[in-house]
């Protein structure tokens, strides 16, 4: 079963009334920052990402810098994080495709940003809502276990059947707001064990709906 859309932006909604000011948890300074740090963050805690952060953009601060370094020493800074060879490699080609095709900047645009090394559609939808402010939904485990768990997506749904469920269902502007809340849902509430929703019986009060 799958709620309606009434019923699921009712429970959507309800999560940002929990978390209304949660503000994204990688630490970042500019563009550059925002979109390296998203990219370390796959299958890797944010805290993580973030003691490894501070060292890595004071080695190289600009795609210049990081384009000219060796894949060894980026190594160096990441590898306390999953899949940081690979990572590493990512993120001297990336830098390389910012100078050559962007002149150093962050593109704005879904499809600029998926041309990059290492970018995939819920690393472009970060960026382009936290650090463009541009109407876009990111799905992470988090969001989509949320959204199986409160039958707002069918179990089976794939990540974009999510993000094309909760932007339906939500208005543009609560977009980036629920994406924080429902990270912030997941890590203190409904966790992938023993989750403590029933605890919050007002995401279930369906009785004006």
């Amino acid at each position: 079963m799958v709620l309606s859309k009434k019923r699921a932006r009712h429970v959507l909604e309800e999560i940002i009334a929990l978390f209304p000011e949660e503000e994204p948890s990688l630490h970042f300074s500019n563009h550059f920052e925002l979109l390296i740090a998203v990219m370390l963050s796959a299958q890797t805690t944010d805290a993580a990402v973030n003691k490894a952060t501070p060292a890595l953009f004071k080695a190289y601060p600009t795609p210049k810098k990081l384009a000219l370094a060796s894949v060894a020493d980026i190594e160096t800074y990441i590898n306390k994080l999953g899949l940081y060879r690979n990572k590493a490699k990512y993120l001297k080609t990336c830098a390389n495709q910012l100078l050559e095709r962007f002149n150093g900047e962050v593109p704005r645009t879904r499809k600029e940003l998926e041309s990059l090394a290492g970018v995939g559609r819920k690393t472009a939808n970060v960026v382009m809502s936290v650090g463009f402010g541009i109407p876009a939904f990111a799905v992470d485990t988090h969001v989509q276990r949320i959204c199986k768990h409160h039958q707002i997506v069918k179990q089976d749904a794939k990540p974009l059947d999510v993000e094309k469920r909760v932007m339906d269902v939500l208005p543009p502007e609560e977009w980036l707001a629920a994406h924080q809340a429902m990270i912030a849902f997941g890590r203190a509430i409904c966790h992938p064990q023993n989750p403590e929703c029933d605890h919050y019986p007002q995401l279930y009060d369906f009785t004006n709906i």
